[in-house]
């Protein structure tokens, strides 16, 4: 071996050796999230669901270093919102703030351009609370018993409203006109916010919203609460009957909210994200904030939101069917 070659063999050797090491391992990635995460909203500011939304992103923001910044794009009963993200990039920085309304969309429209179950990638659940019955205090009713009797003296003269078509506000509405044997009238609104205000100003009588929405207008006197629609009392209104107390044994109805991605999203993103939820989900302050609200925090991992996304639709689809409701 020559002395040239006894001095350039080691860099070579060096040099080959970083290469196979850089091919191996590869280039590190940055990791998650290094720019602003979008959170798209389907309904109108001041809603159940944009409350959720804006509630979880503040402290999400604070724990992953980025802003986490919410996106209202109402229309459609979120189905707008829906299908921009599931058409995003499936990096982690579009996310869906799905609801129970994704669920029954599945069925209650029949030409949807995503599946709310193959196109997304479950995050985490955030929080549940019943859907509450109120009316404007001019409506000479005090119970539900009472609204069915008056219903029934004046078919056709009420009108409910609803975040829009095909929401548990609208669905919880169907189900109650199916047990009661009443008529009413759906009018649908571009998400609770504008569906409260009608409320409140006497263009509509009556309403399944959201607790987290409509539970400060009872508060405030504007609206009178008469029913929750799950099987248990909220802890947040202890004093107002459940639908099944209320002669509907069978009325079981929850809002729910939660975060999903457009699928094929990393799942080393999705763990990261599932994990700073959950741990806004246990601080005491948010968890304060949503008893206030009417509603309960539901920490759960991906898989088992995902199974929950899978039994709601199949349930609702059950309920969309025996109502005949549907829409375009």
């Amino acid at each position: 071996m020559t002395i040239i070659s006894r001095l350039v063999s080691p860099f070579w050797k060096s040099l080959l050796a970083g290469m196979l090491a850089w091919a191996c391992v590869g280039p590190a990635q940055a990791a998650y999230p290094e720019k602003p995460v979008r959170l798209v909203v389907g309904f109108s500011p001041g809603g159940a669901t944009d409350i959720a939304a804006r509630v979880v992103a503040a402290e999400l923001s604070n724990i992953l270093k980025q802003p986490f910044v919410v996106e209202n794009k109402p229309g459609a009963g979120s189905n707008l919102a829906a299908d921009q993200v599931a058409r995003a990039t499936p990096d982690g920085y579009t996310l869906f703030v799905v609801a129970v309304t994704s669920t029954i969309n599945q069925t209650l429209y029949k030409n949807l351009n995503f599946d709310i179950v193959k196109d997304f990638a479950p995050v985490g659940l955030l929080i549940k609370s019943p859907n509450l019955l109120v009316v404007n205090p001019s409506l000479p009713v005090n119970n539900v018993q009472e609204l069915v009797d008056y219903a029934k003296k004046n078919p056709g003269k009420l009108a409910f409203a609803s975040a829009g078509t095909g929401g548990s506000t609208h669905m919880a509405g169907e189900l109650f006109k199916l047990q009661a044997g009443i008529d009413m009238l759906h009018v649908p609104y571009r998400g609770s916010a504008p569906a409260m205000a009608d409320l409140i100003g006497g263009q509509v009588q009556l309403s399944f919203d959201n607790m987290p929405s409509a539970w400060q207008h009872v508060q405030s006197g504007k609206l009178r609460a008469l029913a929750v629609t799950t099987k248990e009392r909220s802890g947040s209104a202890p004093n107002v009957p459940t639908m099944a107390e209320s002669g509907f044994p069978e009325f079981d109805v929850s809002a729910w909210f939660g975060l999903v991605a457009p699928a094929g999203t990393p799942s080393d993103v999705i763990a990261t994200l599932n994990t700073a939820v959950n741990q806004v989900l246990a601080m005491p302050a948010v968890r304060e904030r949503f008893d206030t609200m009417g509603a309960v925090a539901a920490p759960t991992t991906p898989e088992q939101f995902g199974d929950y996304i899978k039994s709601e639709v199949d349930m609702w689809g059950k309920v969309v069917k025996a109502s005949g409701a549907s829409a375009n």
